[in-house]
């Protein structure tokens, strides 16, 4: 079993073979994800809304994804495990984003990073792999500046708004980020990225013209049945599959079927047969 490394992506690009990623938070996850054979496992900052219950990611801290970086990594033994960077933690100064990207590597024993950004990133990202710190940029839709973007709109429509794209991908990867995350950009647009550099693209919501694909595992597990948006395929409705057995399990509860005999203990007859003669 040989760990998938970021000149393994580095590789499968080259070779045409699609790249697989998908979220987790835990160590449940990450095992049962692990061995099904997904190549990536990106501790994304979405836990702050499927698992903290946040409206948005903004609120994750870098202490929580280092928390949650070290669950996973602890059981992980073949995917490349990416922890993704918080709002803040990165964008004050180089310093703080050498620092907090250093500690998930250190504390949190992530193989790679994640951070959202256009051209004003490309200088932070330089000094990250001048480091030593292999990095994935983020761009298209950015999640961490929703307020500014005025919500979670598609992007790469236009003309203009493309070849900016392309130019910010472009500066990436001369700044020695390993692979580009593409978040929400028409599927032409991120195809035009994809051909257009020599590192990986890996997508979401932005078609089937990128090198490799992530989603939010619980999105695809159909675990919450009222978020459904347009680019996630739900190959599993877990949702009703675990509604339907707590159900049955209060239901048994209730009636005194469970615990049956089967799942009880008792006491050892012979001990209680040698405890009467005395």
């Amino acid at each position: 079993m040989n760990k998938v490394t970021t000149a393994t992506f580095q590789a499968m690009k080259n070779k045409g073979e699609r790249i697989t990623m998908l979220t987790a938070y835990d160590s449940t996850f990450a095992k049962i994800l692990d061995n099904a054979g997904v190549e990536a496992l990106l501790v994304g900052d979405s836990l702050g809304m499927v698992v903290q219950g946040h409206t948005n990611t903004i609120p994750v801290t870098i202490e929580d994804i280092i928390y949650h970086t070290r669950c996973v990594t602890r059981v992980t033994r073949r995917a490349h495990v990416m922890a993704d960077m918080p709002f803040m933690s990165y964008q004050a100064s180089i310093d703080q984003a050498l620092i907090n990207a250093g500690r998930c590597l250190k504390e949190g024993g992530a193989e790679s990073i994640k951070v959202e950004g256009g051209e004003e990133l490309v200088e932070t990202v330089a000094a990250m792999t001048s480091a030593g710190i292999p990095v994935c940029a983020h761009i298209g839709l950015k999640p961490q500046t929703v307020h500014q973007m005025g919500g979670y709109k598609i992007q790469g429509k236009t003309l203009f708004s493309s070849e900016q794209l392309i130019a910010e991908a472009r500066m990436f990867e001369e700044a020695g980020a390993f692979s580009l995350l593409l978040e929400g950009i028409v599927a032409e647009t991120a195809l035009e990225i994809t051909r257009s550099v020599d590192i990986p693209t890996i997508g979401i919501g932005s078609g089937v013209g990128c090198d490799g694909q992530v989603l939010v595992v619980y999105d695809m597990l159909g675990l919450n049945n009222d978020f459904a948006p347009k680019f996630v395929k739900k190959y599993a409705c877990l949702q009703d599959v675990i509604t339907g057995a707590v159900g049955k399990y209060i239901s048994e509860v209730k009636e005194a079927e469970f615990p049956g005999e089967e799942h009880s203990f008792h006491r050892d007859l012979q001990i209680v047969r040698k405890t009467s003669k005395l």
